[in-house]
């Protein structure tokens, strides 16, 4: 393998923004992933990118707030780079309330969201559109924020960018180790002036000697429905369940089990299609096109784990986006590129790896129970 100045061990949003990021910085970069772009995590189909609770305000939330801001202009630019479609579009959402005390609790939520999202909204409608019902005795919570993007297509388009700037992505390697500037892939060590471990839930293992209880995996099954949305549908969040359409189809998902790694589905994602169509009525009879399951890779501290490995110098993080990591990868990345090259960055302290709380998570037994995909 030839050498390059960074090293990207992971396919997915994370590795493939922070590759593109390098190379925009003059830096020559190698992708590596053993499956191919946007195989894992990132490929799954709901692709929703909603801003986090306003009354509940963090570093983390407003990081992911500017993130969604900046993403149209993101996209825009490497749909007109790369001629591909990533299916971006911002529907808004609406959340279902089911009593009174919830809809108490969306009228306080409104005035936060005044304060916190500059230049969205967040209001209450009485009814779902006749197109698009739903099931939601008192009222909507609506907000213009919320938007949708197919992670598939995203990693698609982002590996041609990445080819186009000069990188090279190797499907079918795996690094086994890592350390300070180097990555073994199979039996050859690899040197590079950065490695950055973007591996999903996989990343916490490699980053273990260092970070040690970093992460775990968070098992998630989701499916496409064939079905033409009406054109004001919007997506629709309830307590566990996303229902997002798309242009392809609508998408729902997803379930959530921890410590667990495997690609298969089961009942678990009947019940969640189950839910939707009680929930949406229009989806009723619409078929299943596809179902699809991964591992997530969740931090101990439940928020992103990005920037350089303490005591191991040249070695960065890239990983634990859980939930948010399409949402805010693009902006993780820039942060990251910055910090390879020695330039000012906006990264969160939290986010940075001196600064993760210890926790003796044990996952390695998920990835032991690790089987093919159904």
């Amino acid at each position: 393998m030839q050498a390059s100045d960074v090293l990207v061990i992971g396919a997915g949003a994370f590795g493939l923004w922070t590759a593109l990021a390098c190379l925009e910085r003059g830096m020559s970069v190698t992708v590596i992933d053993e499956r191919a772009p946007g195989a894992g995590a990132s490929g799954g189909p709901v692709g929703a990118l909603a801003p986090h609770a306003p009354e509940r305000w963090s570093a983390k939330a407003d990081f992911q707030l500017r993130a969604l801001v900046s993403l149209p202009e993101r996209i825009a630019a490497l749909e007109a780079r790369t001629g591909l479609a990533t299916g971006y579009r911002r529907i808004g959402r609406a959340v279902p309330l089911a009593d009174a005390a919830q809809r108490a609790q969306a009228e306080a939520r409104i005035a936060a969201a005044a304060r916190r999202w500059p230049g969205a909204r967040m209001w209450i409608e009485e009814r779902a559109p006749e197109a698009w019902p739903l099931a939601a005795p008192w009222g909507l919570q609506r907000d213009d924020l919320t938007a949708r993007i197919d992670p598939a297509a995203l990693c698609a388009a982002l590996s041609v960018a990445v080819a186009q700037e000069g990188g090279r992505i190797l499907p079918g390697l795996r690094a086994r180790r890592v350390g300070p500037g180097w990555a073994q892939i199979g039996a050859r060590r690899v040197r590079a002036r950065a490695v950055v471990v973007a591996a999903g839930w996989r990343s916490f293992a490699l980053l273990a000697p260092w970070l040690p209880g970093a992460g775990e995996p968070e098992h998630g099954q989701a499916a496409l429905l064939a079905m033409r949305p009406p054109p004001e549908a919007f997506a629709i969040q309830a307590r566990g369940l996303w229902i997002v359409p798309h242009a392809r189809g609508v998408a729902v998902g997803s379930t959530a089990t921890r410590r667990r790694a495997d690609r298969r589905t089961d009942a678990a994602l009947e019940a969640v299609i189950g839910r939707a169509r009680a929930l949406c009525p229009a989806l009723e009879g619409a078929p299943v096109i596809r179902r699809w399951a991964a591992a997530r890779p969740r931090a101990a501290s439940r928020a992103p784990l990005v920037g350089p490995v303490p005591g191991a110098q040249g070695l960065f993080a890239a990983t634990g986006g859980f939930k948010i990591g399409v949402a805010i990868a693009h902006a993780a990345a820039e942060a990251l590129g910055a910090m390879i090259a020695r330039q000012p960055h906006a990264m969160p302290d939290e986010f940075l790896p001196r600064n993760l709380p210890r926790a003796a998570a044990p996952w390695r037994r998920a990835e032991r129970s690790e089987a093919p995909g159904a």
